[in-house]
């Protein structure tokens, strides 16, 4: 998957097999209202959208392609897989004098730090080289544990601190920091194509891309959008709950697929900044609704890194719809936020 914003923090809503197989039936009349399904490859994942008009409609405003454009230029500003990508540039560039960054680049940057300040520091856009360092990003080094030396000389390289925003011009502090946004950016993307669609007239449209998604309006049968998610087990794929998000994004944030394991331990691909090591508890997903896609994306993987005591009481505290499973002795446990609540069918 190289050339593409591969996400290393893995979102695992379980669309494919719930959501995703209510499309229409087909027809041949292109003036018939239905549900529209344009489908493609994007960010080193696929994306789905679903859009409530006729065939022609569509087709008239070519939607289709201008989705494929908008993608490839977001994914041209924001993958860590493609060299010549503006994030790839800054990364390699040792300057540490302000460059000047495209206000895509910057809107992804801004609510990143935002919400690592909200966070104190868990949620960290310039934690990659740890996360490469224990084999999941751009770098595919082998699974194996990293020394003690190396993962403090890695650990003086990370901290938000290091990074200054100001409009469009971003700074670092120290010549080697790298940013990396796979917390947020697919998330963006899915805001992008969500902006577009309103953009073109229509009311009533579903935008997924690898599990994050952004929904508004109704089915063309007059329902309400449903998602499904996944029950965060390894071995099989099905569903843990039936969702109503309404007109909103969700995002869910699980450690239960992207793993190795060395002498029986299981070394997850995200990571607490605070340690420089993979998560080690008991919450499994994270699931959260919230009106933006990029900050639904970032606040799932924040509070999966905060553990599910730390993070429910963070997502009361901030008022954030999420929902937590846990593994325990007899089974998965749920916890909600009292906001989550309306969202279950």
């Amino acid at each position: 998957m190289k050339k593409h914003l591969k996400l290393t923090f893995t979102r695992l809503v379980f669309v494919s097999l719930i959501l995703l197989s209510g499309c229409s039936k087909q027809t041949d009349d292109v003036n018939k209202v239905t549900e529209v399904l344009l489908q493609g490859n994007t960010m080193g994942t696929t994306y789905h959208v679903k859009i409530v008009a006729t065939e022609q409609q569509v087709a008239d405003k070519n939607v289709h392609a201008d989705i494929d454009a908008l993608l490839k230029q977001v994914n041209q500003q924001m993958s860590t897989y493609i060299p010549d990508s503006e994030l790839s540039r800054f990364n390699k560039n040792t300057s540490t004098e302000p460059v000047q960054i495209s206000d895509g680049l910057r809107r992804v940057i801004a609510e990143s730090i935002r919400l690592g300040k909200l966070s104190g520091g868990k949620l960290d856009i310039t934690v990659g080289p740890l996360v490469n360092l224990w084999g999941f990003g751009p770098d595919l080094r082998p699974d194996k544990i990293p020394s003690p030396e190396v993962l403090t000389a890695t650990r003086k390289r990370i901290g938000l601190d290091y990074l200054t925003l100001k409009g469009n011009m971003l700074r670092k502090a120290i010549p080697d920091l790298y940013v990396d946004l796979s917390t947020t950016a697919k998330g963006y993307g899915v805001d992008k194509v969500a902006d577009f669609i309103e953009a073109q007239g229509f009311k009533n449209y579903l935008v997924e891309i690898g599990g994050e998604m952004r929904l508004k309006g109704f089915k063309h049968t007059g329902e309400l959008w449903a998602v499904a998610i996944e029950k965060p087990v390894s071995e099989e794929r099905s569903v843990q709950d039936i969702i109503l998000p309404k007109d909103n994004a969700i995002a869910t944030s699980g450690d239960y697929r992207n793993y190795f394991e060395v002498d029986g331990q299981r070394f997850s691909h995200i990571i607490d900044p605070d340690t420089g090591k993979p998560i080690n508890h008991k919450l499994v997903s994270v699931t959260v609704i919230a009106p933006s896609s990029m900050t639904a994306d970032g606040l799932s993987t924040t509070l999966m890194v905060m553990g599910e005591e730390k993070g429910l009481a963070f997502a009361n505290q901030h008022d954030i719809a999420a929902l937590f499973i846990s593994k325990s002795e007899h089974g998965f446990v749920e916890e909600s936020t009292v906001k989550f609540v309306p969202y279950l069918k």
